[in-house]
């Protein structure tokens, strides 16, 4: 039996072929972001241009994963495009967050990786889809984001320190 000819069972109760089944199973997105501090354990934050989606907020850098790209190099490339910083280290994974449904888009699950931490002076070029950096203090973070994005934050950067991962639910640490 080859793996074209194993059938799974549907919600029903009837047999599929699997080619048939995989059709009716959710799609995800998938995103990779990267959590960079300096050495004084502050966050590295962009905040999105007025012309893009999330106009004004703050964010790690980031994005979705391009076609038939990994996680862990999406984080190196999205890194690169949005601040123009080149990784010396392989991106820890640090956090998976599963949002139920993203502006429509149905669910997404990001990939949350740790980047290291950052010379003092280096430089930030920023992306066209945002216009400020900041390395942001964990105390302060809800001057610049929902309380929120603070919390899931804050697990991402406790998950770091402790060389562990933490999995989120609409980036809510799982219970």
């Amino acid at each position: 039996m080859t793996g074209r000819d194993v059938s799974v069972d549907a919600t029903d109760g009837a047999w599929l072929p699997r080619e048939e089944w995989v059709r009716t199973q959710p799609r995800a997105l998938i995103g990779s972001c990267v959590l960079v501090r300096d050495r004084g354990g502050r966050v590295l934050l962009l905040r999105y241009g007025p012309d893009g989606p999330g106009a004004g907020t703050w964010w790690l850098p980031g994005g979705m994963l391009d076609h038939g790209e990994d996680p862990c190099t999406a984080a190196h490339r999205e890194m690169r495009e949005e601040t123009g910083v080149e990784l010396g280290v392989v991106p820890r994974l640090i956090g998976i967050d599963h949002r139920v449904d993203v502006g429509g888009t149905g669910p997404v699950l990001d990939c949350y990786f740790h980047g290291g931490v950052l010379d003092a002076g280096t430089p930030i070029r920023l992306s066209s889809e945002h216009d400020d950096h900041t390395f942001a203090d964990l105390d302060g973070l809800e001057r610049l984001m929902t309380a929120a994005h603070a919390a899931t934050l804050r697990a991402l950067h406790a998950a770091a320190a402790r060389e562990t991962v933490v999995c989120l639910s609409d980036g809510l640490p799982q219970a």
